[in-house]
């Protein structure tokens, strides 16, 4: 891991495309910004596991009952 100190209105560059800028620091918390492509998805950490464990549980999902559920809601 890299670990890097800014200070705030300071950034960090990934590759030509991503910058990201320390907005303020208060107490225990720091705000961040990012400019990133729009087709770059960004996440807090704890939204992206609980999307990848609900990709996980629709995997494991049972097709018959998918195909079910997408009758009722559209017939």
């Amino acid at each position: 891991m890299l670990v890097l100190t800014r200070k705030v209105e300071q950034s960090i560059k990934i590759g030509d495309d991503i910058e990201i800028t320390v907005l303020g620091i208060d107490e225990d918390k720091v705000s961040i910004g990012i400019i990133a492509p729009k087709s770059m998805p960004i996440y807090r950490k704890e939204i992206y596991l609980q999307i990848q464990e609900a990709n996980i549980q629709a995997a494991k999902s049972d097709p018959q009952k998918l195909k079910t559920w997408l009758e009722t809601k559209h017939n």
